[in-house]
């Protein structure tokens, strides 16, 4: 019964894909695509006549089986082929040359007997038959992913046509080569599939019409990848064939010793970053007209600029990561802008510690006119153009890792650059990574510009909730004067009352801890509006100062007592005094503050936990910043306010561990001649 099926069903298939050749060899339209599918039906239905008429096991049929895949697979090349360009033809030329390569070593293995002395053919014969099927449906798969949405529909019908044919195989020779056998059950049912898919066909036929394809990076590295591990499979049976036949007693051991040592092998290979690489830049350079595929790369820049969550790390840290991703650099460096220069920023993975004047104003004022990327290996090498020469600087040169320094540009403004680090495979900077950087970074640079412009908003709204507060304890001292007026007013009527006196002393007990209340919450001093600078000498100021704050805190004061400043007298009080304080707060009990008077400046150093660069930079002085449970965060900001305002800067130096160095910078002032003073 089994028989019959097998005969009949496979003549039936046979009739069938002749019967479908002859009706499209009449219809007359002559293309490649058309001719290679008449080919390959021509093929099917002499290899189904073959099984009906020959039987399956024999050497014809089997060189007919695999001449049919090679038809099949030259029907599709033909229709991947027609919109291809000459790099997409290296990449499907070498999938599918590959995949006929094993078709090819089908056909030589069947003509080649089988003996005693070569064990193990068989089942390489049905091995290389399995890894022809996979490899047939990977590429069917491969087709269609790479049609046009629109043009699928003509399509579709082929692609389950010969899915469905390759996994008929496909399970047949599983079954085989777990068997050791050939079931003729499974050998009839795909005689029956064969012939059930002709109509399939001539449906695909019907609505087939123009295929618009486009290659696919993603399939082409899954086909390639199969590929790899089908030679790799396929070489891996030979050699253990080969050592069974000729190993003797050491066989087993010599099979082990080669499975294990080939897949460790394989698998460092493929876990080495420098290998992939590798791959990935040769792959991109023969197989591909971009080095990049610019919809995965966008959507992988976008993604990690908008990872969300807590645990995210900080948007800087996220830039960087992002534009170093593009070229594969393992590490990557944030420079800032900080007036006419670059200072340091977040850094991601980068090795070892960048100085602490990282740039030049020359390279910021190069970045600013053109948006320029400076290769640094050019620089290096003397071949970059003068003016690149000038403004890179030399500790950039001289750290290897350094491999290119990409601008932030934002309308026209300098927000920063990214200083990048050599990627795992060394390669020059082309036309495309230009390119492709040059907008990544006008894109990172919206990202901090926009950063900068919350930051600068929630400034304004805390100010804003200042000012609320500061109305509502407004409020309430206007209340407290009230009362105290009323209280004045009743004293002259009862000041003799002992119960009257004994109410107001009550009253302004009461009025005095409000008051005190109202100050606490208020945290800061009002500062009003500043005087006309004048000669101040610093040395006494400074002494009043640290008596009044230091307190049970040892604060020495030291340097010149003839130091004279022009200045504001209150207001430098007002800020030395808050510098002062924070510099006790931050110190230990027994490590003193030390302010030193020098020309027309006041130095305020402490040993204490001191702060990073990046917290001086980005929250020192800005406002309701603090590190202090309850604190305002207004002090520092205030004491640069004020010291800006009379003409001086307020410069820190910070490190953590180590302690901070606040230095006051005021305009000289010209002391008084002997006559003056005697007058």
């Amino acid at each position: 019964m089994t028989a019959t099926v097998i005969l009949w069903g496979h003549a039936l298939a046979a009739l069938l894909f002749a019967g479908l050749a002859l009706s499209q060899l009449r219809a007359g339209t002559v293309s490649v695509p058309r001719t290679a599918f008449l080919v390959a039906l021509g093929l099917t239905a002499l290899w189904a006549l073959a099984v009906a008429g020959i039987g399956a096991g024999d050497v014809v049929t089997k060189v007919a089986e695999s001449v049919r895949n090679l038809g099949w697979l030259g029907f599709m090349f033909a229709l991947l082929r027609r919109d291809a360009g000459a790099r997409r033809d290296r990449a499907v030329k070498t999938i599918y040359g590959v995949i006929a390569l094993v078709a090819a070593a089908g056909i030589v293995l069947a003509i080649v007997p089988a003996s005693s002395a070569v064990q193990g053919v068989s089942a390489v014969r049905v091995l290389l038959r399995m890894m022809v099927a996979v490899g047939a449906l990977v590429l069917v798969n491969h087709l269609y992913s790479l049609v046009a949405p629109a043009a699928r529909g003509g399509i579709r019908m082929a692609v389950i046509a010969l899915a469905t044919m390759w996994l008929a195989d496909l399970a047949l020779y599983t079954a085989a080569y777990l068997g050791g056998d050939w079931p003729e059950v499974l050998i009839a049912a795909r005689g029956v599939v064969m012939a059930a898919i002709v109509p399939v066909l001539a449906i695909a036929v019907h609505r087939n019409g123009d295929w618009t394809l486009n290659i696919s990076r993603t399939v082409t590295w899954q086909s390639l990848t199969l590929v790899a591990l089908t030679i790799y499979a396929m070489t891996t049976v030979l050699v253990i064939s080969a050592i069974e036949a000729f190993g003797g007693g050491y066989a087993r051991l010599a099979q082990t010793a080669f499975v294990f040592g080939s897949a460790a092998a394989l698998l460092t290979l493929l876990s080495s970053p420098t290998i992939k690489a590798w791959l990935r830049v040769m792959v991109a350079k023969h197989l591909f007209r971009h080095r990049y595929d610019y919809r995965a790369e966008w959507v992988r820049f976008t993604e990690t600029l908008g990872t969300p969550g807590e645990s995210a790390p900080p948007l800087e840290e996220r830039i960087v990561k992002a534009v170093a991703d593009l070229t594969d650099s393992p590490a990557g460096l944030l420079l800032v802008a900080d007036g006419a220069a670059l200072a340091l920023g977040t850094g991601w993975q980068w090795p070892g510690d960048p100085p602490s004047h990282v740039a030049t104003d020359e390279l910021t004022v190069f970045f600013a006119d053109g948006a320029h990327i400076v290769e640094l290996d050019s620089v290096r090498t003397g071949r970059a153009t003068r003016e690149e020469l000038a403004a890179v600087p030399q500790w950039m040169l001289d750290h290897h890792a350094a491999w290119a320094v990409v601008p932030l540009v934002h309308v026209k403004t300098l927000i920063g650059a990214i200083l990048l680090a050599r990627p795992p495979i060394d390669r020059s900077l082309d036309w495309e990574d230009f390119d492709l950087l040059r907008i990544a970074g006008r894109q990172v640079a919206s990202y901090l510009a926009e950063a900068r412009a919350h930051e600068q908003l929630a400034d304004a709204r805390r100010f804003d909730e200042f000012n609320r507060r500061f109305a509502f304890i407004l409020h309430d001292v206007k209340n407290l004067v009230s009362q105290l007026t009323l209280v004045a007013r009743n004293a002259e009527r009862h000041a003799d009352n002992p119960d009257f006196r004994a109410d107001m002393i009550a009253t302004l007990q009461d009025s005095a801890g409000r008051m005190n209340d109202l100050l606490a919450r208020l945290s800061q001093h009002h500062s009003g509006r500043a005087d006309d600078p004048q000669a101040v000498e610093l040395m006494p100021l400074a002494e009043r100062v640290a008596r009044r704050r230091g307190g049970s805190h040892a604060v020495i004061v030291s340097g010149s007592r003839d130091a004279l400043a022009l200045a504001d007298p209150g207001r430098l009080e007002q800020a030395l005094g808050h510098l002062i304080q924070n510099a006790v707060e931050a110190s230990s009990g027994g490590d003193p503050v030390t302010v030193t008077v020098g020309h027309a400046s006041i130095e305020i150093a402490d040993t204490g936990r001191g702060m990073n660069a990046a917290f001086v930079r980005d929250h020192l002085f800005r406002p309701f910043v603090s590190t202090k449970p309850g604190g305002f965060g207004i002090g520092a900001f205030e004491a640069r306010q004020v010291i800006q305002t009379m003409g001086g800067t307020l410069d820190v130096i910070s490190r953590e561990g180590e302690g901070t160095r606040f230095t006051i910078s005021l305009p000289t002032a010209i002391a008084p001649s002997r006559m003056e003073r005697a007058a």
